[in-house]
């Protein structure tokens, strides 16, 4: 049996021991009950972001985006249907910059869109511009090799 995974839940915080070998498994929160993954992008906030990118074992991949920025909504598609595939080797969220500026000043976001991966809340890769679904995947790949 493996080491249990820290997990936060997208839809309270609270924080699930889930066994490594049974992530894939569609767990389910201890406390509200609603699936840990569904394929989606979390919605990050200033209430939620620590919970989700930073207390969690698996890597967060976050996409700093804004609704007036035509890349971003080009980039978004491919950002979801990424979700779908990836989860729940990492958890993919998305922030709106407009939405919340002291988060996007936090990070020191100066192009959108632009993803950052951490792991323990800790920035480990960045790349800015929209990616086609293929140089996504890399990007994801070389971020988890050095992280």
């Amino acid at each position: 049996m493996s080491t249990p995974l820290n997990i936060p839940c997208p839809h309270c915080g609270a924080l699930n021991r889930v066994p490594a070998e049974r992530v894939g498994e569609q767990p389910s929160c201890g406390r509200c009950k609603q699936v840990l993954f569904d394929g989606h992008p979390v919605e990050l906030t200033a209430a939620n972001f620590e919970t989700i990118a930073g207390r969690g074992d698996l890597p967060v991949l976050v996409d700093f985006w804004a609704p007036w920025c035509g890349p971003c909504v080009g980039f978004a598609p491919v950002f979801v249907q990424a979700a779908s595939k990836l989860e729940p080797r990492l958890r993919l969220a998305k922030l709106d910059t407009e939405a919340q500026p002291q988060l996007a000043q936090r990070f020191n976001i100066r192009s959108i869109p632009t993803l950052i991966m951490f792991r323990h809340g800790r920035e480990i890769a960045r790349q800015s511009g929209a990616l086609n679904a293929a140089q996504l995947q890399q990007f994801v790949d070389g971020a988890l090799a050095q992280g």
